[in-house]
């Protein structure tokens, strides 16, 4: 068995300078006022140990790439397991989150937090005993956000009345440098896409994180369109296609097959993170799901 042990790296730029932590305190309650002024509170694990500098996370690559045992866990400052999904806060600042890479861009692998394993480390993907693969690359890096949840018990009568798909919520990560399996950034969202698979909800928050170079210049996805044309289109055709290779119809979209605006991502944000928080209060039934 291989080990591999490395600190995740990146850099405290904030969009306007340097200085700020990479992670925040995660008190059981974070709020912040986005743009239309009312306030939306997010939940963490109460009595959670914070993480609040970017040395005290690394992670330790188990197996070796591309076999069933690989697994990439995510530990803490005395090198014990921690889940990134429940243990790393998700919001860090006022409209920014912690967004955890699963797929770097311009890879196949299909990587993914294993949610139903002890410490939720990323692992590649099985289907009938065999790793998967996307039939041809991701072209922005793909991961999740931490303490949320698409709740399957719940229809949502805005998109159809689909029903979340039980994982987490899905970033689009749209910047332009190609990021490493389990690296997290600080990112901002920009809008989504109300992806709907096999009659499933499965929301894409699009985002950017604060270290690109044109980070600064959008703020919500009329900007997206402006400075990075054509990327939202792509976004929407890349998911809606990928499964016809396999001989699967096309995916489709929600809210009139259109991204929607900052807004409305933050109000997804918000409202799978309240999932989540039912979850491990285990006010929702957990299933086969791990919440440690």
């Amino acid at each position: 068995m291989a080990v591999a042990v490395r600190a995740l790296s990146a850099t405290s730029n904030t969009l306007h300078g340097r200085g700020s932590a990479f992670f925040s305190a995660s008190p059981s309650s974070l709020s912040f006022r986005h743009a239309t002024g009312s306030r939306r509170s997010f939940h963490g694990r109460g009595g959670c140990k914070a993480l609040h500098k970017v040395g005290q996370v690394q992670t330790k690559e188990e197996g070796l790439p591309e076999t069933l045992d690989y697994r990439v866990f995510f530990l803490d400052d005395s090198s014990k397991k921690i889940s990134p999904w429940h243990d790393i806060p998700l919001q860090i600042g006022h409209g920014i989150f912690n967004f955890i890479v699963e797929i770097p861009k311009e890879s196949s692998a299909k990587m993914e937090v294993a949610t139903d394993e002890l410490f939720t480390p990323i692992k590649q993907d099985i289907k009938k005993g065999k790793l998967r693969y996307y039939p041809y690359n991701i072209n922005w890096n793909y991961g999740m956000l931490p303490q949320t949840w698409e709740d399957p018990t719940v229809p949502n009568n805005e998109v159809d009345g689909a029903f979340g798909d039980n994982d987490p919520v899905d970033v689009v990560e749209i910047g332009d440098t190609r990021s490493k399996i389990g690296e997290i950034l600080k990112v901002k969202p920009l809008g989504a896409l109300a992806m709907i698979d096999e009659g499933e909800l499965d929301w894409k928050i699009i985002a950017i994180s604060l270290d690109d170079p044109k980070a600064s210049l959008v703020d919500d996805v009329n900007d997206v369109e402006k400075h990075f044309p054509e990327t939202l289109t792509g976004i929407r055709n890349w998911f809606r296609d990928y499964k016809i290779p396999d001989g699967k119809p096309a995916n489709k979209f929600g809210l009139g097959n259109k991204a929607v605006g900052k807004d409305y991502a933050l109000k997804v944000i918000a409202e799978t993170n309240e999932s989540w928080a039912n979850l491990v209060k285990r006010s929702t039934p957990a299933g086969e799901l791990s919440l440690v």
